[in-house]
C-alpha cells in the first residue's frame, strides 16, 4: 500500500466534519450507505452533526429561486468547522449550497482556489438565466457577475454575504470568454487524458501548489452510466474512473481543506440507480479522503 501525503492544513489527529446539512433526501442516503464507517476506516475521525432538512426555497417576486438563508448558514457551520482545523465534507442536493460552502471555506482560508467539477458551468447570471434557478448560478455570485442590488429589499441584496473568488479563476460558453476563466471539457478530457486536465487545472489555480484547496464535485459531472439518479444529467460525462482520479489526485497533493459532494437525488430513477448513484458518491468521498483504487499484485 502507498503510503497517504500529509496534509499541509489539517491538524493531528486528522478530522472530517459532516455538518447537518442537506437537501432532499440524497444527504442521508449517503449517510445510511455507511459513509461515515467508510471514511473512519481510513483513519479520519469523524464528526458528524446530523441531518438537517433546511426550509422550503422560495421564489422572489422577480422568479428567482432563492435560498440565501439556506446558504448564509452554511457558510457560517463551514467556517466554524474549518476554523477548528476540521475538513468539512458538505453532502448536497442543489449545488447552490456551494455558494455557502466555498464562502465558509474562503472566511477561513482567504488565499484557497476552487477546483468545480461539473456537467453545467452554474455561472448564469441573473440576466442570462433562462429557468431562473439559483442552481445554474452560484459561480456567477461566487465571482461577482451580477450587477449591484438595486434596493436593500432586492433578491441580489439578500447575497451580499457571498465571499467573493477572483474571476478569472473559474468558469457559460460567452461569460467564460468574456472573462477569460479558465475551463476544461469533455473535449479536452478525451484530447489530453484526465491526468492531464487535473494537472492544467492544477497548474492554473495553484501553480506552486501552496495554497488550500476546495473541491466542490457535482455528480452530473459523471456521465448518466456512472452516476443516474442526478438532476441534470448529460450523456458523455466523466467515467467512473475519471471521476474517482480527479478525487484522488486531489487528495495527493496534501492540500484538499474542504469538501462538497452534490446533487445525489434519490427522487429521481429507480431503487437500483439510486444504490449505484449512492454507492458511486460514497466512493467519490472516500477516494479525496484518501482511499486509493490502485491494486498491487505479486507473481
Amino acid at each position: 500500500m502507498s503510503s497517504t501525503p500529509s496534509n499541509k492544513f489539517m491538524p493531528s489527529p486528522k478530522t472530517v466534519a459532516i455538518p447537518k446539512l442537506g437537501v432532499d433526501k440524497g444527504p442521508i442516503h449517503l449517510v445510511q450507505a455507511g459513509l461515515i464507517n467508510q471514511v473512519e476506516e481510513l483513519g479520519w475521525r469523524v464528526v458528524f452533526d446530523g441531518h438537517h432538512q433546511f426550509e422550503d426555497i422560495s421564489p422572489s417576486p422577480n422568479g428567482i429561486q432563492v435560498n440565501d438563508t439556506v446558504c448564509e448558514n452554511v457558510a457560517s457551520v463551514v467556517q466554524a468547522h474549518a476554523e477548528m482545523g476540521h475538513l468539512p465534507v458538505t453532502l448536497g442536493g442543489d449545488h447552490s449550497l456551494a455558494m455557502g460552502t466555498i464562502s465558509g471555506t474562503l472566511r477561513a482560508y482567504d488565499q484557497a482556489c476552487v477546483i468545480w467539477i461539473d456537467a453545467h458551468a452554474d455561472i448564469n447570471t441573473i440576466h442570462s438565466t433562462d429557468s431562473g434557478n439559483i442552481h445554474g448560478m452560484p459561480l456567477s455570485f461566487l465571482l461577482k457577475l451580477n450587477p449591484p442590488a438595486p434596493s436593500p429589499d432586492s433578491v441580489l441584496a439578500k447575497f451580499d454575504w457571498v465571499s467573493h473568488l477572483p474571476a478569472e479563476r473559474l468558469g457559460e460558453k460567452e461569460i467564460l470568454k468574456k472573462h477569460s476563466i479558465k475551463a476544461f471539457s469533455m473535449h479536452d478530457v478525451d484530447r489530453y487524458g484526465i491526468g492531464k486536465v487535473v494537472e492544467m487545472a492544477l497548474d492554473h489555480v495553484n501553480p506552486q501548489r501552496d495554497r488550500p484547496i476546495h473541491l466542490s464535485f457535482d455528480v452530473d459531472a459523471l456521465d448518466p452510466s456512472v452516476a443516474p439518479s442526478t438532476g441534470t444529467p448529460v450523456r458523455g460525462g466523466l467515467t467512473f474512473r475519471e471521476g474517482h482520479y480527479i478525487c484522488e489526485a486531489i487528495h495527493e497533493t496534501g492540500l484538499l481543506v474542504a469538501l462538497d459532494l452534490m446533487e445525489v437525488n434519490p427522487a429521481l430513477a429507480d431503487a437500483e440507480s439510486v444504490r449505484q448513484t449512492v454507492t458511486v458518491g460514497c466512493s467519490l468521498v472516500r477516494s479525496a479522503l484518501g482511499k486509493s483504487s490502485i491494486h498491487y499484485y505479486v507473481h
